[in-house]
């Protein structure tokens, strides 16, 4: 009876649950043409009239400036501070604004540059901001679409630009989304952003070139294709050590000095890498994987496969593994003496030291296209419907392909899947069960329109990898990483808000990238506020520049030489605030941010049939920690751009003028 009991109260809880409404709903003046979530829990959303500043958790409009004709690529945030760029084009006039965050103020203003920012690199410290843009950058999918990039190098405190080059030659781009037979703007996604390192800009557009990143004078240059193949991202974002800076290109790996900016040494006849990772003296490559073709969004194979360790020190190559298959995906390491790496097949796991297979077994994963390591230490290996956990710690038992298998005193599978199941009742010889541990599948919906589907089911699944974190790179053995993570988050591409338009592959190799940094440069309303930056050096979140680096009058942790300008903004909600509410509101911003920060992704979200008694479409958060369905948000129809803020606990999907947040029901 108190079996019944309990039943009922649960159906009934999910009963009332099954016809959720949205948490909030935010009424704009016009059709939402884009909308993104910041570091800070801030939403921003363009609509055809006007660009919104809108409080994740409430709802709340925080300002709203009044501009027309603006697309995804006309917004930029800039890593470790508290400003975005806003870039606009109104006829003859054409600029670029860096606006504080929070009160939607004109910090600085430059007239001098065209066209959308891309991409870019900040370095606080030294007052630098390297933006990427292009102009007229809009087409129709599935066209080459060619476009010639300039860099323009400022001040980061007042606008002052400090130099800009116009590269030699056109680059393809790659559409923002893959809406067939439409003009979308077109991005720089498909290449890796810049980088500042050691008072260098580098650049990855047509090779690798580098510059004096305070006077544009150019350095090493090595010019080579992108893009092999009509794919993106099929070289590796770059890596360094004390030593050298590594960057991979033309089947080669180099290794450049960072004190002499020179090349040193080079590793060549690699092929196509597009991952790397260092762990001490030894550099790490995987060869060949899977792509999303820039025409189309489509996956593609790409070899020669494997994954080789060359020596840090002169350019060696210590082994090379060659017995993957197609559809390799990313890797990780299961600890310092183990690589995980999955191919179309099986889990293989390599000998770090020597390159030597310690196991091999099925996975029989459909399509998988990443590994990662949970918090158990087990490897999970998926695709876009499927995700799978396997033991890893002994040697690996060899699986024969097509046999399925009883669930008999094996209580570690989640029964739910009915994975194994005597499909052969006159088996009689018994069968080594594999080192499976939990398998969930959640095919996503068959009604609607094939592709939006698709689409809608791929951005569901890569929610993960942009919180996955250390959880799933190489990069979760390495120790004393504090500077490498502090460099790679202040760089920026429309890899980390267009993530739902990449392989899964690409996005898992990339995924420990995604770092929120843990210290921040104020310019807007939170560098006048006194208080709040007291509280801020007491959390040790506050950037404040060397004034041996930088000239200039430092104020609450940055340069200010420009009055922001409050002209254009109106409903600003910090201006109707008193001092003390004030101080509270950005305070809680900056909270956000750190939690955001130490945050690393636990559930899988996959877009599907959702069960009984919802009896709709809606997405199923699966733990990659333990298999289980443990989220679901009741969303039938999300648009395309759909994201969350997972410190928040929310879903944000855009209905012509309505910006909805849909919670995220605990099971």
């Amino acid at each position: 009876m108190k079996v019944f009991v309990l039943l009922l109260c649960l159906g009934c809880f999910f009963a009332a649950n099954a016809n959720a409404q949205t948490v909030w709903q935010a009424n704009l003046d016009s059709k939402i043409q884009f909308y993104q979530t910041t570091d800070f829990g801030i939403l921003l959303a363009g609509t055809e009239n006007s660009l919104f500043a809108i409080d994740g958790q409430t709802g709340e409009r925080l300002w709203r400036k009044k501009t027309r004709g603006l697309d995804e690529t006309s917004i930029t945030p800039v890593p470790a501070t508290d400003l975005i760029l806003v870039s606009s084009d109104e006829g003859d006039k054409s600029r670029v604004e860096a606006v504080d965050l929070f009160s939607g103020e004109t910090v600085w203003r430059s007239d001098k540059v065209k066209g959308d920012v891309l991409q870019l690199a900040v370095e606080p410290a030294q007052d630098l901001l390297a933006v990427v843009l292009v102009k007229k950058a809009k087409g129709k999918v599935g066209e080459e679409f060619k476009r010639t990039p300039v860099v323009h190098v400022f001040k980061l405190s007042n606008g002052d630009e400090l130099w800009k080059k116009e590269l030699a030659s056109d680059v393809q781009m790659m559409p923002a989304s893959f809406t067939e037979n439409a003009e979308v703007p077109y991005t720089l996604d498909n290449y890796r952003p810049p980088l500042i390192l050691d008072g260098r800009l580098y650049l990855f557009y047509e090779g690798a070139t580098s510059f004096d990143a305070s006077t544009g004078k150019e350095g090493e240059r090595e010019k080579f294709g992108i893009n092999e193949g009509g794919l993106a991202l099929t070289e590796a974002d770059p890596v360094f050590d004390e030593k050298y800076l590594y960057t991979s290109g033309r089947g080669k790996i180099r290794a450049i000095n960072r004190q002499t900016f020179k090349v040193e040494w080079e590793a060549k006849d690699l092929g196509i890498t597009p991952e790397m990772a260092v762990v001490g003296n030894v550099l790490y490559v995987r060869t060949g994987g899977q792509f999303t073709r820039i025409k189309d969004g489509e996956i593609e194979e790409k070899g020669s496969f494997g994954v080789s360790a060359i020596d840090t020190k002169n350019g060696k190559t210590l082994w090379r593994y060659k017995g993957a298959d197609k559809g390799l995906t990313n890797f990780v390491f299961a600890d310092a003496g183990k690589i995980l790496v999955a191919d179309k097949d099986d889990l293989i796991t390599i000998d770090a030291r020597t390159g030597k297979k310690i196991s091999e077994f099925e996975h029989d994963v459909e399509k998988a296209q990443f590994v990662l390591i949970n918090e158990s230490g087990e490897a999970v290996i998926g695709g876009r419907d499927e995700i799978a956990a396997f033991e890893i710690s002994g040697e690996g038992r060899r699986v024969n392909r097509g046999v399925s298998f009883e669930t008999v005193n094996y209580p570690q599978i989640n029964t739910n899947e009915h994975r194994f199941v005597a499909e052969n009742q006159k088996l009689k010889t018994k069968v080594q069960k594999p080192n499976e541990l939990w398998r969930v599948k959640h095919k996503a919906p068959s009604r609607g329109v094939f592709r939006i589907v698709a689409g809608i089911a791929l951005r569901a699944t890569a929610l993960y990898f942009r919180y996955g974190g250390l959880a799933t790179s190489a990069l979760n053995i390495v120790r004393g990483a504090n500077v490498a993570r502090s460099v790679l988050s202040l760089r920026w591409s429309g890899l980390k808000s267009r993530f739902g338009s990449f392989d899964l592959t690409t996005l898992a190799s990339n995924s420990a990238k995604n770092y929120v940094a843990g210290r921040i440069s104020v310019f807007g309303v939170a560098s006048r506020n006194t208080d709040l930056l007291n509280r801020l050096r007491g959390l040790g979140q506050l950037e404040i520049p060397s004034s041996g680096n930088i000239r200039g009058k430092i104020i609450g942790g940055a340069i200010r030489r420009a009055t922001p300008s409050r002209a254009d903004v109106q409903e600003n909600l910090l201006e109707r605030l008193d001092p003390i509410r004030q101080v509270e509101k950005l305070s809680d911003y900056f909270l956000r941010r750190q939690r955001l920060a130490d945050l690393r992704g636990n559930y899988m979200y996959f877009y599907t049939d959702l069960p009984k008694p919802f009896d709709r479409k809606g997405l199923v958060g699966v733990n990659v920690h333990t298999g289980k369905d443990a989220r679901y948000i009741l969303i039938s129809e999300p648009d395309a751009r759909f994201t969350t803020d997972e410190t928040a606990g929310l879903l944000y999907s855009a209905d012509g003028s309505k910006l909805q947040a849909f919670d995220v029901l605990e099971r």
